[in-house]
C-alpha cells in the first residue's frame, strides 16, 4: 500500500475534505435576489395564464405566490428595470 506524504491542506487527515464550497442563494445577497426577481416574475406569469389557479390561495404558505404575482403585477415597470439591472449585472459584471 502506497502512502501519500504530500497531503495537500484541502484534505483533513480524516478524509474529510475542508475546502470551501460554494455559497447557496440564501447567503449570497445577488442571488437571493435573483431568486427573488425570478420568484416574482414566475408567478406573475402563471397568474396571467392561469389565474384561478393563484387566487384561490391568498393566506398561508401558498399565498406568498399570490402575493409575488400582485407585485409582478402592480409594480411591472420597476420589475422590468430590475430585470434589466440583474442581467447587465449578471453578464458583465460578474
Amino acid at each position: 500500500m502506497l502512502l501519500r506524504k504530500d497531503l495537500s491542506p484541502e484534505i483533513a487527515p480524516c478524509g474529510v475534505s475542508c475546502k470551501p464550497t460554494t455559497q447557496s442563494a440564501i447567503f449570497n445577497f445577488q442571488s437571493l435576489l435573483t431568486v427573488i426577481l425570478l420568484l416574482i416574475c414566475t408567478c406573475a406569469y402563471i397568474r396571467s395564464l392561469a389565474p384561478s389557479l393563484l387566487d384561490k390561495n391568498k393566506t398561508g404558505l401558498l399565498g406568498i405566490f399570490w402575493k409575488c404575482a400582485r407585485i409582478g403585477e402592480r409594480k411591472s415597470p420597476y420589475v422590468a428595470v430590475c430585470c434589466v439591472v440583474m442581467a447587465f449585472s449578471i453578464l458583465f459584471v460578474q
